[in-house]
């Protein structure tokens, strides 16, 4: 799932788009009260009545009898909204949760974030390794730690002494978002989440216990490099950070924030998902993160009735989004000044990631830009559309639905026929 395909940028209109700031307190466990919409800030934003009755007909047409299963909205780049159906129905959304997470991250990070793994020497000459989850760190970045940590903890004695080196880790009740299946836990799209993570914690099937297995990968390089190594497990710091004394003697950066956002957009990589959304709340408290994300869709201006973040890949089924969020999202995003970036990471239909099997040589290949969601009973399918009369925004989530990727597939058909909306 981990694939580094360059993106193809989308021309969109840009336009100014200022960060907003978050509250920097911490909830509590209780009910979280989200503060009022801001006012318009001199952009479109998504309309609240359907313009466009054409289309509506035609997609509830589509629907049939299944209306009742499915959320489907429609947006256009002037704020239109040209069809909803149920659009306003909170659903369980599967990997479209990966669009949330994703904006977040690129809002809050930008566009040159990498995510870094350190080794710092502390005062008293022990090292201590800290990360930010890299969901692509491997094997041979940490054989370079092990010589660097051999170099600097070792003696050049006949009986050398053991490099003293901990890793600062987030303890088990934090790998795994709550309501994350004990199933799934053990796949390898399920493999926990942790700040230091080889190969993002899965080999055939999860790595039950991180920590461990990087101790015992770290110990067996050291020792083939001729040293000895006492290795441990500490808690990190509130932030994260290292003791005010260490010294940083290196880091290994991640792939850049283009890549990282096509991990979790185009191949729909759990792993990179939640760490974005870690990385972007500022936090790896799941409380925190689930509350800071909220506050920041709510200063979006976005419709937020009903909506509930869990986690940041959409693994969780206590997760709920709407498809009229998630068009507006995309119509927010598509004026940020980092748009290209946030589309450009989405898969496209019939040529790339999770869509690359979907419409090929059809009128539908090359021209949706999405991303898909697959669990247990829901299939979501959001993105922008090119069509004769413009970009639609669109977003499809069925909680139920018998057939739903034919579904998808006609009412993409029907959104990219310019004529129904002029």
């Amino acid at each position: 799932m981990a694939g580094r395909r360059a993106g193809v940028l989308i021309g969109l209109s840009l336009a100014l788009f200022p960060s907003l700031g978050l509250q920097a307190a911490a909830p509590d466990s209780r009910a979280i009260s989200l503060p009022a919409p801001p006012p318009p800030l001199g952009f479109p934003q998504l309309q609240t009545q359907v313009s466009c009755p054409a289309l509506q007909t035609r997609l509830r047409q589509v629907l049939g009898a299944e209306a009742s299963v499915w959320s489907v909205s429609v947006g256009d780049g002037s704020g239109r909204l040209l069809a909803d159906l149920n659009g306003l129905t909170p659903r369980i959304p599967a990997s479209n949760q990966k669009m949330v997470a994703t904006a977040m991250a690129l809002d809050r990070l930008g566009p040159d974030y990498s995510l870094t793994t350190r080794l710092w020497r502390r005062a008293d000459g022990s090292l201590l390794l800290t990360g930010e989850g890299d969901p692509d760190f491997n094997t041979p970045q940490l054989q370079r730690f092990a010589k660097l940590a051999l170099g600097q903890g070792g003696s050049s004695s006949p009986t050398p002494s053991a490099v003293r080196i901990q890793l600062q880790e987030e303890p088990p009740q934090r790998w795994w978002p709550a309501g994350w299946p004990g199933e799934d836990r053990v796949e390898a799209y399920g493999a926990p989440i942790t700040r230091l993570a080889v190969t993002s914690n899965a080999k055939a099937m999860a790595v039950s216990d991180p920590p461990s297995r990087l101790q015992q990968l770290l110990a067996a390089e050291i020792k083939r490099q001729g040293g000895q190594a006492s290795i441990s497990t500490v808690a990190p710091t509130p932030n994260g950070s290292p003791p005010s004394s260490a010294v940083l003697l290196h880091e290994e950066r991640s792939i850049g924030m283009h890549g990282l956002l096509s991990l979790a957009n185009t191949e729909s990589h759990n792993f990179t998902a939640e760490v974005l959304l870690r990385q972007a709340a500022g936090s790896w408290d799941q409380v925190t993160s689930q509350w800071r994300t909220s506050q920041w869709l709510a200063a979006q201006g976005l419709p937020m009735a009903g909506i509930k973040v869990v986690d940041g890949s959409g693994l969780d089924r206590g997760n709920r989004l709407t498809s009229r969020l998630l068009v507006a999202l995309m119509l927010r995003m598509a004026q940020h000044p980092m748009a290209d970036h946030y589309f450009a990471s989405m898969a496209i239909a019939g040529e790339r990631g999770t869509l690359r099997n979907y419409w090929y040589d059809t009128e539908l290949q090359g021209q949706f830009f999405g991303k898909t969601g697959t669990i247990r009973g829901v299939r979501s399918v959001s993105g922008l559309l090119n069509t004769p009369a413009g970009p639609r925004y669109i977003s499809m989530i069925s909680n139920g639905s018998s057939a739903p990727n034919t579904v998808i597939g006609q009412l993409l058909r029907q959104t990219r026929n310019g004529a129904l909306c002029p």
